[in-house]
Formats: structure tokens, sequence, C-alpha cells
């Protein structure tokens, strides 16, 4: 398969911080295909949300290539490459000061995109993401938490793009709403077409939502995968991260009442 038929690529892509001394990635190469959902996982400084900042050249990086449809992103105009790939951060990322309307619509308006038809967009969105339509002029301090990380997914859909990057989007939520969003954008997903890749610390997550995972430690990739292949691993590392879940559930069978779970 050539480069061309994946979403994205990284061939041996290497970042550093604090002149040189700590690295971030260190010479990684992944494909995810197009239509993948993909979730990284790794502990705090594995690398992952450098890995996945690179993609959009929030952050550029020090060796290697990173191809968007087989094009090369160095040549790419930064500002004209985030506009066509939507980025959901942790806890929406929202702009404080604009209405929910207008965060959800600022990226077509920065396009040209005509008002009537950004409110169109706007509209559309909101019913996608399953928002009620009183919210659409609230500031994002009126919302919960779990409306505000809605209005973040319909933002980083309303330039309709193909890729979707996302970095610890529900790990701020509580249990419930986490579960109903991630099922949630996991339909749109598909629904869509889309090409999604999640940064998450939760395994869990990461078996229940994305088709593969890829496992981080000390900025390389060590394992990649499907969790049947992950379980087949001799990482020490990845089986523990496969091992929390298991035990979390077997805990829970003990804890719960017969027919209870």
């Amino acid at each position: 398969m050539t480069n061309a038929a994946h979403a994205i690529a990284y061939e041996n892509v290497g970042k550093t911080f604090e002149h040189g001394r700590v690295k971030a990635v260190d010479g990684v190469s992944l494909d995810v295909a197009d239509g993948e959902f993909l979730a990284v996982v790794g502990g705090s400084g594995s690398g992952k949300t450098t890995l996945l900042r690179l993609a959009n050249r929030l952050i550029a990086t020090d060796s290697g290539t990173i191809r968007i449809h087989g094009n090369d992103i160095s040549r790419a105009d930064p500002i004209t490459l985030r506009r066509c790939i939507g980025y959901v951060f942790q806890s929406g990322g929202l702009f404080p000061h604009m209405t929910v309307a207008d965060n959800i619509g600022i990226t077509p308006r920065l396009l040209g995109t005509p008002a009537k038809d950004i409110s169109a967009r706007v509209d559309e969105l909101i019913d996608l993401v399953r928002l009620d339509h009183g919210h659409r002029n609230r500031f994002p301090h009126e919302l919960s938490g779990g409306q505000r990380q809605r209005v973040g997914v319909a933002r980083a859909l309303a330039a309709k793009p193909k890729i979707v990057l996302m970095d610890e989007p529900f790990g701020a939520l509580d249990p419930l709403t986490r579960d109903a969003l991630g099922e949630d954008y996991r339909a749109l997903h598909r629904r869509l077409g889309l090409t999604t890749v999640m940064i998450t610390h939760d395994m869990t997550e990461a078996l229940l939502l994305a088709d593969r995972i890829v496992v981080m430690r000390a900025g390389r990739l060590i394992a990649q995968g499907t969790a049947q292949e992950l379980s087949n691993s001799t990482d020490a590392y990845v089986s523990e991260l496969l091992n929390t879940p298991r035990r979390q559930a077997e805990r829970l069978q003990e804890l719960l009442p017969k027919g209870a779970a």
C-alpha cells in the first residue's frame, strides 16, 4: 500500500525539546488508514500528544516526514492545513467570549463561507452532536462539561474535514457523560466516514472505541494492533496496560450482586 492510500503517514519522525535533551518523539513510523479510528495510548511523557500536534503543524518536526493523503505537510501552509483537519481539545478549548454558534462557525467564517450557509451548518451540527438548539446563543461558561465537549466536536467538524485529531477529548468528563459522548462520537465517525486519531491514557476507552491501538512509551512506538493482536504482545508494559481493564472487570464482578451488571 502506498502512502497516498493512507490518511496520515509518519515516516521516522522525531521531535525533541529543551535544546535536544528531551526526546518527545523518537523515530516513529506509523500509517493511519482512511476511515480508521486509531487510539494512541501511553502514560504522561510518552510522546502521544506531541505526535498528534505534529500532524497539523501545531509544532514542527525535527526529523522525518509526515504526509496527509500522500502530501508532505512541511510543504503546506500550516494555517490552511489546520483548517482542513478537525481538532478536539481536552475540555473543549472553546473561545470563552464567543457563543456556541460563533464557536462552531468560526472555521467556515475564516474560510469565507457565506453567513447564511454558516448558520445552516451550525444548525446541522447542533443536531449532529445532539445539543439542544436553545444552547445556540449561550456562552461556554453557561454549559456543562459534556455540552462544551459536544460543541468542541461540532466545531471540529464544521468545515467538513475528513481527518479529526482528538487530544484526551473525554478525560475530564464524568463517567456517564464520557461513555455517552464516546459512543456518540464513534457513531459520527462511522456515519461521516472520518479518519480519527484519539489520544487517551485510558486503555478501556481505547479498546471500546478504536479500530486499532498504538502504545507509546518514552517517545517510541512500542506496539500497535487490534485488541486481539495486542493481547499477544510479549512487552511487559503493553501487558500491564491490557491487564488494567481486566482487573477492573474482575473487581466489578466481585463487588456487584449477580445479575446487576
